[in-house]
């Protein structure tokens, strides 16, 4: 018997038979026992077909397991349970707020940890809003790419989220852990500003004060995308040095900042040394100017002078001269009242 008649035997609700009249039970209690009478099978309804335990069983696991369901679902929907999802149905967010970095070593440290003790801390997803069946980071990124390197499902919270309530999540997300660099920070507000959200979005977001956006922004626009990604998100340099850099790539010939970039050795360092390397190879040479050597009559080398970037400076020799230099320096008051009014 299939699950749908055993159930509608037991929901079964056609009309009992009517029970008999006064007169008809008389009639029927003086009538001859060996009376003509219907066979029992044509007098009595057929009996209810029995319906075997394990066939109970099978439902009742059955609507446990749509009730389980429709729980579940109503949790996810709410974004009050955490579910598992096949690592390969997660897509990244609409907006990046990392930079590649090839040689980071602290995505094989989380695979490891993940490995060793599972993923402690889930991620924050969406249903996608254009693809039906998949799901969209808001935060998590890093433990998805462990999970799926992993070939495991990945523990997550699934949430309704609006575009802004998303970045808004990710933002904060991040500003908890206080683990993107200056110009991740920087390219972030960067992206969120070419998306045309708001500046009270992009702030909450961040956790920072309009004037801060605009700093972040500003630097941003000034560094080109691909010297970012060749670089990578060099977290010890903040954003004086990132402005530094910007300036010196205005100036910087394209040919030597391509040949840098290209340099598998400078691709091969950690991405705090890419970056230092790159401003230095950059910055301009202090032009270093010979020293000027005055001699006195008697032709002893008496005083070293050397000029740059706004210097004079005179050395004596003390071992030719023990108190010429007592002796220019009680002096220079008067050599100068001397040397401005020459200049009048």
């Amino acid at each position: 018997m299939s699950r749908k008649s055993s159930l509608d035997a037991i929901f079964q609700t056609g009309p009992l038979p009517a029970a008999p009249s006064p007169a008809e039970a008389l009639e029927a209690s003086n009538r001859p026992s060996d009376a003509a009478a219907p066979p029992l099978e044509a007098s009595n309804p057929p009996p209810i077909p029995r319906i075997r335990s394990g066939a109970l069983a099978a439902m009742g696991s059955a609507l446990e397991h749509l009730a389980s369901r429709a729980e579940v679902a109503e949790q996810i929907e709410t974004g009050s349970a955490i579910v598992e999802l096949d690592a390969e149905l997660l897509d990244g967010s609409f907006v990046a707020d990392r930079v590649s970095d090839a040689t980071d070593p602290t995505l094989d440290t989380l695979v490891e940890s993940i490995r060793e003790s599972g993923q402690q801390v889930p991620i924050l997803v969406r249903p996608h809003p254009s693809k039906s069946g998949r799901y969209q980071i808001a935060f998590g990124h890093r433990r998805a790419r462990a999970c799926r390197a992993l070939k495991r499902p990945v523990r997550a919270v699934v949430r309704p989220l609006t575009d802004a309530e998303l970045v808004v999540a990710q933002g904060k997300e991040n500003l908890d852990r206080r683990n993107l660099s200056y110009i991740e920070r920087a390219f972030f507000a960067f992206r969120l500003e070419a998306l045309t959200f708001p500046r009270d979005v992009i702030c909450a977001a961040m956790g920072v004060h309009k004037p801060d956006v605009s700093n972040y922004i500003t630097v941003a626009r000034t560094v080109p995308e691909h010297v970012v990604a060749a670089i990578g998100p060099a977290p010890k340099a903040g954003g004086p040095r990132w402005r530094a850099l910007a300036e010196r790539i205005k100036t910087a010939p394209p040919n030597k900042l391509d040949q840098i970039l290209a340099d598998p050795s400078f691709q091969g360092r950690p991405t705090d040394e890419r970056f230092v390397e790159l401003l230095e190879a950059l910055s301009p040479k202090a032009v270093v100017k010979k020293a000027e050597v005055w001699k006195d009559q008697a032709g002893r080398k008496l005083a070293r002078v050397e000029r740059g970037d706004q210097r004079f400076t005179l050395s004596l020799d003390e071992k030719l001269e023990p108190t010429f230099g007592d002796y220019l320096l009680s002096r220079l008051a008067e050599l100068l009242a001397d040397f401005k009014a020459g200049q009048e």
